[in-house]
Protein backbone atom coordinates (compact mmCIF):
# COMPACT_ATOMS: atom_id res chain seq x y z
CA UNK A 1 0.00 0.00 0.00
CA UNK A 2 1.20 3.42 -0.96
CA UNK A 3 0.41 6.26 1.92
CA UNK A 4 0.68 9.90 0.98
CA UNK A 5 -0.87 13.29 0.95
CA UNK A 6 -3.38 14.40 -1.59
CA UNK A 7 -0.36 16.99 -2.16
CA UNK A 8 2.17 14.06 -3.75
CA UNK A 9 5.08 15.73 -5.15
CA UNK A 10 4.90 15.08 -9.35
CA UNK A 11 7.58 13.17 -10.62
CA UNK A 12 7.27 10.01 -8.73
CA UNK A 13 4.39 8.49 -10.78
CA UNK A 14 1.47 9.23 -7.79
CA UNK A 15 0.43 12.80 -8.66
CA UNK A 16 -3.06 13.19 -10.58
CA UNK A 17 -1.43 14.14 -14.11
CA UNK A 18 0.27 10.72 -14.11
CA UNK A 19 -2.15 8.59 -12.17
CA UNK A 20 -3.91 9.81 -15.41
CA UNK A 21 -1.21 7.89 -17.58
CA UNK A 22 -1.35 4.46 -14.88
CA UNK A 23 -3.99 2.99 -17.29
CA UNK A 24 -6.52 0.11 -15.47
CA UNK A 25 -5.43 1.31 -12.03
CA UNK A 26 -8.79 2.39 -9.19
CA UNK A 27 -7.80 5.09 -6.49
CA UNK A 28 -9.41 4.92 -3.22
CA UNK A 29 -8.74 6.96 0.02
CA UNK A 30 -8.21 5.01 3.08
CA UNK A 31 -7.46 4.94 6.90
CA UNK A 32 -8.08 8.67 7.93
CA UNK A 33 -7.16 9.48 11.68
CA UNK A 34 -7.61 13.20 12.50
CA UNK A 35 -5.49 15.57 10.71
CA UNK A 36 -3.91 12.89 8.28
CA UNK A 37 -4.35 12.06 5.07
CA UNK A 38 -3.64 8.63 2.84
CA UNK A 39 -4.24 7.44 -0.39
CA UNK A 40 -3.81 4.29 -1.75
CA UNK A 41 -3.59 2.77 -5.61
CA UNK A 42 -4.84 -0.52 -6.35
CA UNK A 43 -3.51 -2.43 -9.46
CA UNK A 44 -6.99 -4.05 -11.31
CA UNK A 45 -5.63 -7.81 -11.33
CA UNK A 46 -6.92 -10.35 -8.47
CA UNK A 47 -5.35 -11.50 -5.47
CA UNK A 48 -4.13 -14.82 -7.39
CA UNK A 49 -2.11 -13.06 -10.27
CA UNK A 50 -0.73 -10.58 -7.10
CA UNK A 51 0.54 -13.90 -5.32
CA UNK A 52 1.82 -15.42 -8.22
CA UNK A 53 3.73 -12.18 -8.63
CA UNK A 54 5.41 -12.76 -5.39
CA UNK A 55 6.39 -16.04 -6.22
CA UNK A 56 7.89 -14.99 -9.34
CA UNK A 57 10.16 -12.37 -6.96
CA UNK A 58 10.74 -14.96 -4.75
CA UNK A 59 11.89 -17.84 -7.10
CA UNK A 60 14.67 -15.54 -8.41
CA UNK A 61 16.32 -15.52 -5.06
CA UNK A 62 14.58 -12.44 -3.32
CA UNK A 63 16.70 -10.54 -5.62
CA UNK A 64 13.64 -8.32 -7.20
CA UNK A 65 11.66 -8.18 -4.36
CA UNK A 66 14.85 -6.54 -2.41
CA UNK A 67 15.31 -4.68 -4.73
CA UNK A 68 11.89 -2.82 -5.22
CA UNK A 69 11.92 -2.33 -1.31
CA UNK A 70 14.76 -0.43 -1.72
CA UNK A 71 13.63 1.95 -4.60
CA UNK A 72 10.82 2.78 -2.49
CA UNK A 73 10.77 5.38 1.06
CA UNK A 74 7.67 6.31 2.67
CA UNK A 75 8.28 9.52 4.93
CA UNK A 76 5.43 10.62 7.83
CA UNK A 77 5.96 14.40 7.79
CA UNK A 78 4.16 17.45 9.67
CA UNK A 79 5.69 19.79 7.06
CA UNK A 80 3.20 21.51 5.56
CA UNK A 81 5.25 24.09 2.87
CA UNK A 82 4.88 23.47 -0.57
CA UNK A 83 8.41 24.16 -1.20
CA UNK A 84 9.02 20.75 0.17
CA UNK A 85 7.95 19.07 -2.57
CA UNK A 86 11.23 20.24 -4.13
CA UNK A 87 12.78 18.34 -1.50
CA UNK A 88 11.02 14.98 -2.62
CA UNK A 89 11.20 15.67 -6.28
CA UNK A 90 14.86 16.53 -6.58
CA UNK A 91 15.34 13.22 -4.26
CA UNK A 92 14.15 10.97 -6.23
CA UNK A 93 15.53 12.25 -9.61
CA UNK A 94 19.10 11.55 -8.03
CA UNK A 95 18.19 8.63 -6.43
CA UNK A 96 15.48 6.76 -8.22
CA UNK A 97 13.63 6.12 -5.10
CA UNK A 98 10.63 6.95 -4.96
CA UNK A 99 8.95 8.97 -1.96
CA UNK A 100 5.67 7.75 -0.55
CA UNK A 101 4.19 10.52 1.98
CA UNK A 102 1.76 11.22 4.41
CA UNK A 103 0.93 14.86 5.93
CA UNK A 104 -0.52 15.44 9.45
CA UNK A 105 -0.17 17.49 13.09
CA UNK A 106 3.09 16.46 14.74
CA UNK A 107 1.59 15.08 17.88
CA UNK A 108 -1.18 12.97 15.98
CA UNK A 109 1.73 11.44 13.94
CA UNK A 110 3.82 10.18 16.59
CA UNK A 111 0.90 8.93 18.18
CA UNK A 112 -0.07 6.85 14.50
CA UNK A 113 2.99 5.54 15.26
CA UNK A 114 3.04 4.45 18.11
CA UNK A 115 0.11 2.63 17.62
CA UNK A 116 0.92 1.14 14.44
CA UNK A 117 4.51 -0.45 16.17
CA UNK A 118 5.90 -3.06 14.38
CA UNK A 119 3.48 -2.58 11.19
CA UNK A 120 3.82 0.85 11.27
CA UNK A 121 4.82 1.24 7.07
CA UNK A 122 6.43 4.01 7.88
CA UNK A 123 10.43 5.08 7.50
CA UNK A 124 11.25 8.22 8.67
CA UNK A 125 9.73 10.99 10.66
CA UNK A 126 10.14 14.90 9.65
CA UNK A 127 9.13 17.09 12.34
CA UNK A 128 9.27 20.82 13.83
CA UNK A 129 10.99 21.50 16.51
CA UNK A 130 13.37 19.77 18.31
CA UNK A 131 10.91 19.22 21.40
CA UNK A 132 9.11 17.14 19.15
CA UNK A 133 11.95 15.23 17.68
CA UNK A 134 13.06 14.54 21.86
CA UNK A 135 9.01 13.54 21.84
CA UNK A 136 9.12 10.79 19.55
CA UNK A 137 12.94 9.93 20.70
CA UNK A 138 11.71 9.44 24.31
CA UNK A 139 8.46 7.33 23.45
CA UNK A 140 11.00 4.86 21.75
CA UNK A 141 10.28 5.65 17.99
CA UNK A 142 14.21 6.18 16.52
CA UNK A 143 16.98 3.85 15.99
CA UNK A 144 20.30 4.76 15.98
CA UNK A 145 21.82 5.95 12.69
CA UNK A 146 25.43 5.94 12.34
CA UNK A 147 26.70 8.25 9.63
CA UNK A 148 30.29 10.06 8.86
CA UNK A 149 28.39 12.19 6.52
CA UNK A 150 25.62 13.27 9.13
CA UNK A 151 27.91 14.07 11.55
CA UNK A 152 30.26 15.57 9.83
CA UNK A 153 27.73 18.29 7.96
CA UNK A 154 25.27 18.43 11.18
CA UNK A 155 26.29 20.58 14.33
CA UNK A 156 26.57 18.53 17.20
CA UNK A 157 24.58 20.65 19.07
CA UNK A 158 21.80 20.19 15.92
CA UNK A 159 21.39 16.66 16.84
CA UNK A 160 20.92 14.16 18.85
CA UNK A 161 23.79 12.51 20.88
CA UNK A 162 22.95 8.69 19.80
CA UNK A 163 22.10 9.39 16.01
CA UNK A 164 18.65 8.93 16.82
CA UNK A 165 17.74 12.21 14.49
CA UNK A 166 19.34 15.17 13.11
CA UNK A 167 18.30 18.92 12.41
CA UNK A 168 18.40 19.73 9.01
CA UNK A 169 17.27 23.51 8.78
CA UNK A 170 16.91 26.14 11.76
CA UNK A 171 14.79 29.09 12.88
CA UNK A 172 15.44 31.90 15.32
CA UNK A 173 13.27 33.30 17.67
CA UNK A 174 13.24 36.73 17.15
CA UNK A 175 11.72 40.28 18.85
CA UNK A 176 9.62 42.78 16.92
CA UNK A 177 8.41 46.18 17.83
CA UNK A 178 6.17 48.66 16.46
CA UNK A 179 8.93 51.32 16.16
CA UNK A 180 6.19 54.57 16.74
CA UNK A 181 6.04 52.42 20.60
CA UNK A 182 9.38 51.46 21.31
CA UNK A 183 12.46 52.73 21.51
CA UNK A 184 15.02 51.43 19.13
CA UNK A 185 17.58 50.11 21.43
CA UNK A 186 15.15 49.90 24.25
CA UNK A 187 14.94 46.10 24.60
CA UNK A 188 17.65 43.72 23.55
CA UNK A 189 17.26 40.18 25.28
CA UNK A 190 14.55 37.94 25.77
CA UNK A 191 15.07 38.50 29.39
CA UNK A 192 13.63 42.68 28.85
CA UNK A 193 10.43 41.59 27.83
CA UNK A 194 9.80 40.83 31.94
CA UNK A 195 10.67 44.75 32.27
CA UNK A 196 7.74 46.62 34.22
CA UNK A 197 8.00 49.39 31.72
CA UNK A 198 6.48 46.83 28.79
CA UNK A 199 3.30 46.80 30.93
CA UNK A 200 0.36 46.46 28.22
CA UNK A 201 2.79 46.08 24.81
CA UNK A 202 3.76 42.38 24.58
CA UNK A 203 1.96 39.65 22.35
CA UNK A 204 2.90 36.40 22.35
CA UNK A 205 1.65 32.12 21.40
CA UNK A 206 -0.05 30.72 23.95
CA UNK A 207 1.95 28.26 26.35
CA UNK A 208 1.04 25.15 24.86
CA UNK A 209 2.97 26.24 21.62
CA UNK A 210 5.88 24.03 21.11
CA UNK A 211 7.90 27.19 20.05
CA UNK A 212 7.30 29.06 23.31
CA UNK A 213 8.02 25.92 25.32
CA UNK A 214 11.35 25.33 23.86
CA UNK A 215 12.06 29.25 24.49
CA UNK A 216 11.56 28.35 27.98
CA UNK A 217 13.19 25.75 27.79
CA UNK A 218 16.41 27.73 26.82
CA UNK A 219 15.69 29.76 29.65
CA UNK A 220 15.27 27.29 32.16
CA UNK A 221 18.94 25.56 30.94
CA UNK A 222 20.28 29.44 30.99
CA UNK A 223 19.32 30.40 34.66
CA UNK A 224 17.34 27.52 36.70
CA UNK A 225 13.55 27.17 37.13
CA UNK A 226 12.94 29.84 39.71
CA UNK A 227 14.91 32.31 37.59
CA UNK A 228 12.74 31.34 34.55
CA UNK A 229 9.35 31.54 36.57
CA UNK A 230 10.01 34.84 37.54
CA UNK A 231 10.38 36.05 34.07
CA UNK A 232 7.19 34.23 33.14
CA UNK A 233 5.52 36.08 35.83
CA UNK A 234 6.34 39.20 34.79
CA UNK A 235 6.01 38.52 30.59
CA UNK A 236 2.26 37.80 31.50
CA UNK A 237 1.94 40.55 33.60
CA UNK A 238 3.00 42.66 30.46
CA UNK A 239 0.89 41.14 28.19
CA UNK A 240 -1.34 43.23 26.01
CA UNK A 241 -3.97 40.89 25.31
CA UNK A 242 -4.45 37.19 26.27
CA UNK A 243 -2.19 34.80 23.86
CA UNK A 244 -4.16 34.61 19.95
CA UNK A 245 -3.12 33.16 16.96
CA UNK A 246 -0.22 32.49 15.26
CA UNK A 247 3.40 34.01 14.74
CA UNK A 248 1.92 35.79 11.67
CA UNK A 249 -0.78 37.14 13.81
CA UNK A 250 1.75 38.28 16.65
CA UNK A 251 3.80 40.19 13.51
CA UNK A 252 0.50 41.85 12.35
CA UNK A 253 -0.74 43.29 15.59
CA UNK A 254 2.62 44.69 16.53
CA UNK A 255 2.56 46.55 12.63
CA UNK A 256 -1.33 47.63 13.77
CA UNK A 257 -0.42 48.89 17.24
CA UNK A 258 -2.35 46.51 19.14
CA UNK A 259 0.89 45.34 20.75
CA UNK A 260 4.53 46.78 21.07
CA UNK A 261 6.15 43.86 21.69
CA UNK A 262 6.05 40.53 19.60
CA UNK A 263 7.72 37.39 19.68
CA UNK A 264 8.27 35.35 16.57
CA UNK A 265 9.83 32.95 13.85
CA UNK A 266 12.36 34.15 12.15
CA UNK A 267 10.84 32.72 8.67
CA UNK A 268 7.17 34.27 9.63
CA UNK A 269 8.70 37.79 9.15
CA UNK A 270 10.74 36.53 6.20
CA UNK A 271 7.74 35.55 4.26
CA UNK A 272 6.11 39.01 4.89
CA UNK A 273 9.08 40.88 4.18
CA UNK A 274 9.43 39.01 0.66
CA UNK A 275 5.49 38.39 -0.19
CA UNK A 276 4.44 39.47 -3.92
CA UNK A 277 1.62 41.59 -1.92
CA UNK A 278 2.48 45.43 -0.98
CA UNK A 279 0.39 44.94 2.27
CA UNK A 280 2.41 42.25 3.29
CA UNK A 281 5.60 43.75 3.12
CA UNK A 282 4.25 46.75 4.86
CA UNK A 283 3.81 45.08 7.55
CA UNK A 284 6.94 43.66 7.88
CA UNK A 285 9.05 47.21 7.13
CA UNK A 286 7.01 48.99 9.72
CA UNK A 287 8.53 46.94 12.30
CA UNK A 288 12.17 47.22 14.34
CA UNK A 289 13.98 43.67 14.69
CA UNK A 290 15.80 42.32 17.52
CA UNK A 291 18.22 39.36 17.68
CA UNK A 292 18.20 38.54 21.35
CA UNK A 293 21.23 38.32 23.58
CA UNK A 294 23.78 39.25 21.25
CA UNK A 295 25.88 40.31 24.01
CA UNK A 296 25.37 36.94 26.04
CA UNK A 297 24.56 33.35 25.30
CA UNK A 298 22.96 34.20 21.37
CA UNK A 299 19.82 34.01 20.22
CA UNK A 300 17.55 31.09 20.90
CA UNK A 301 17.62 28.98 17.69
CA UNK A 302 15.31 25.64 16.73
CA UNK A 303 15.39 23.19 13.96
CA UNK A 304 13.07 21.13 11.55
CA UNK A 305 15.09 17.28 11.89
CA UNK A 306 13.84 13.69 11.26
CA UNK A 307 15.19 10.49 12.03
CA UNK A 308 14.51 6.81 10.86
CA UNK A 309 12.26 4.44 13.13
CA UNK A 310 12.96 1.80 14.66
CA UNK A 311 10.74 -0.61 12.11
CA UNK A 312 11.75 1.10 8.79
CA UNK A 313 11.97 -1.48 6.45
CA UNK A 314 13.53 0.77 3.69
CA UNK A 315 16.86 1.31 6.52
CA UNK A 316 19.02 2.13 4.01
CA UNK A 317 16.97 4.49 1.58
CA UNK A 318 16.25 6.35 4.36
CA UNK A 319 19.70 6.95 6.16
CA UNK A 320 20.46 7.83 2.30
CA UNK A 321 17.77 10.40 2.46
CA UNK A 322 19.27 11.67 6.01
CA UNK A 323 22.10 12.30 4.44
CA UNK A 324 20.41 13.99 0.78
CA UNK A 325 19.06 16.51 3.48
CA UNK A 326 22.30 17.78 3.92
CA UNK A 327 23.67 18.44 0.41
CA UNK A 328 24.20 21.79 -1.27
CA UNK A 329 21.04 21.45 -3.26
CA UNK A 330 18.77 20.20 -0.23
CA UNK A 331 19.58 23.16 2.09
CA UNK A 332 19.43 25.60 -0.91
CA UNK A 333 16.22 24.30 -1.00
CA UNK A 334 15.45 24.71 3.15
CA UNK A 335 16.62 28.30 3.15
CA UNK A 336 14.93 29.45 -0.06
CA UNK A 337 12.20 27.59 -0.44
CA UNK A 338 11.03 28.58 3.24
CA UNK A 339 13.52 31.03 4.62
CA UNK A 340 15.03 28.67 7.03
CA UNK A 341 18.75 28.93 8.07
CA UNK A 342 20.80 25.90 6.45
CA UNK A 343 22.22 23.81 9.03
CA UNK A 344 25.68 22.92 6.68
CA UNK A 345 28.64 25.81 7.40
CA UNK A 346 29.35 27.96 4.64
CA UNK A 347 25.59 27.85 3.57
CA UNK A 348 23.60 31.50 3.19
CA UNK A 349 20.44 32.02 4.06
CA UNK A 350 18.17 33.55 1.72
CA UNK A 351 18.96 37.08 0.73
CA UNK A 352 16.05 38.63 2.49
CA UNK A 353 17.65 37.42 5.94
CA UNK A 354 21.24 37.65 4.95
CA UNK A 355 19.82 41.60 4.84
CA UNK A 356 18.94 41.56 8.43
CA UNK A 357 22.54 40.43 9.48
CA UNK A 358 24.75 37.80 10.86
CA UNK A 359 23.93 37.05 14.56
CA UNK A 360 25.20 34.85 17.37
CA UNK A 361 23.34 31.84 17.86
CA UNK A 362 22.97 30.35 21.36
CA UNK A 363 25.37 27.21 21.04
CA UNK A 364 22.57 25.09 23.61
CA UNK A 365 22.15 21.11 22.72
CA UNK A 366 18.58 21.17 21.06
CA UNK A 367 17.80 18.38 23.12
CA UNK A 368 17.87 19.93 26.16
CA UNK A 369 14.94 22.44 24.99
CA UNK A 370 13.45 18.78 24.63
CA UNK A 371 14.38 17.63 28.47
CA UNK A 372 12.88 21.20 29.83
CA UNK A 373 9.65 20.85 27.95
CA UNK A 374 7.99 19.55 31.00
CA UNK A 375 9.28 21.90 33.69
CA UNK A 376 8.74 24.70 30.56
CA UNK A 377 4.69 23.70 30.69
CA UNK A 378 4.30 23.43 34.84
CA UNK A 379 5.82 27.16 35.04
CA UNK A 380 3.93 28.23 32.35
CA UNK A 381 0.55 26.91 33.85
CA UNK A 382 1.87 28.26 37.33
CA UNK A 383 2.37 31.72 35.67
CA UNK A 384 -1.30 31.99 34.81
CA UNK A 385 0.11 32.26 31.23
CA UNK A 386 -2.91 30.63 28.41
Amino acid sequence: MKTMSNSILPGTGWDSAVMGRCAGREEAVVGRGAGQRQRSTRAPWGGAWFLLGLVWLASAGGGALAQAEENVLNIYTSRHYQTDEALYQAFTEATGIEINRLEGKDDALIERIRSEGVNSPADILITVDAGRLWRAEQAGLFQEVVSPLLEARVPAHLRHSGGRWFGFSQRARLIFYNKDLVPAGAIATYEDLADPKWRGLVCIRSSSNIYNLSLLGSLIAAHGEAAAEAWARAVVANFARPPQGGDTDQIRAAAAGECGIVVANSYYFARLLSSAKAADREVAEGLGVVFPNQDGRGTHVNISGAGVLKHARHKAAAIRFLEFLTSETAQRIFADGNNEYPVVAGLAPTPVLAALGEFKRDPLEVSRLGAEQAAAQRIFDRAGWK
